[in-house]
Order: C-alpha cells, then structure tokens, then sequence
C-alpha cells in the first residue's frame, strides 16, 4: 500500500443512515423513541433495549441521568451514535455517605421478616412519600443482622458508554 492510499474501512464500521436537514432534534420535554445501549467500563450492558421493543421517555423525566441527557440535546431524529462519558459524568461521583447500616428491626418492618441478606442483593425501599422506590445492593451483614447497603448507583464514578439510536422526536 503505498503513502498516499486510505486504508479500506474497517469491517465493524458501518455507514450511519443520513438524517434529514429538517429533522426535529432533542430539546428540554421532547418525547423520544429510541433503542438505546447503557454499558459500564468493561462493556458489560446494565440496559440494552437493541433487539427488543424500543423505550419511549421524556427529556427531564428522570429516566435517564443529566448527564446523558445533555449529551443527547440537539441531536436530530434518525441519529444513531456512541456517547463516551468520563467517570462520574453519567451517575456522579460515588459517595461515601451513601454506604448506610439499615437496623435488622427496620428491615423487618419494611419488608418480610424472615428475609435472608446476602452480599451483591439488591433491595428496593420505599420513599419517604411512599410514592416510588430507591434501591441498594448490600454489602455486608452483621451478626446482630443489621445491613451495610451502598445507595449509589452501581455505575456512579465510572466511565460509561451509550449507545442511542433516536427513532423519534417529538
């Protein structure tokens, strides 16, 4: 091959479908339609929606971080790219505060008293309101049965991909 000739396209690199020039684009409230393909640093998928029906949700609806919502302002319907986002930018920084030991008492009291807790389960709570949930994955378990549960995010303070293809914007 001689200096001045391009090299042949990878066989992984395929040519994204052109998107029209008046294509709606993602804004504050748009509903979108899109597959989308959340991985942490080892390229394990936490979400994968490729393959199966597509999610519908709204920009500023608190189904997917800031973080990756700023990153999808402004792009068009019929996009199809891979968003790579530093540590912490996607879930924030991990935070110590929120590794909490939940008392045998109160677990018994929220939920099933003959539950067994085990390092790597994940619990949901109940919010204050009572209105919605939050999760944590435990980490430790005491012999007086109280839990250690870490409420980060599993991906908070590390690096993420997204995948997105936007089907539509409204």
């Amino acid at each position: 091959m001689s200096a001045s000739a391009s090299p042949s396209p990878s066989p992984q690199a395929s040519a994204a479908p052109a998107v029209a020039s008046d294509a709606p684009v993602v804004e504050p409230g748009s509903l979108l339609t899109l597959h989308y393909r959340l991985s942490g640093p080892g390229g394990e998928d936490f979400i994968n929606t490729f393959g199966a029906q597509p999610a519908t949700l709204t920009v500023g609806g608190g189904e997917l971080s800031p973080g990756i919502e700023s990153r999808l302002m402004g792009l068009p319907e019929g996009t199809h790219t891979v968003i790579e986002l530093p540590p912490g930018e996607a879930f924030g920084e991990r935070q110590p505060e929120m590794l909490q030991w939940v008392a045998r008492s109160l677990l018994n009291q929220l939920g099933d008293p003959l539950e067994q807790y085990a390092p790597g389960d994940v619990v949901q709570f109940p919010t204050p309101d009572g209105m919605g949930s939050y999760a944590g994955a435990v980490q430790e378990v005491r012999a007086d049965g109280a839990v250690l549960f870490d409420f980060n995010h599993p991906l908070a303070g590390q690096a993420v991909r997204f995948e997105v293809q936007l089907i539509g914007v409204l």
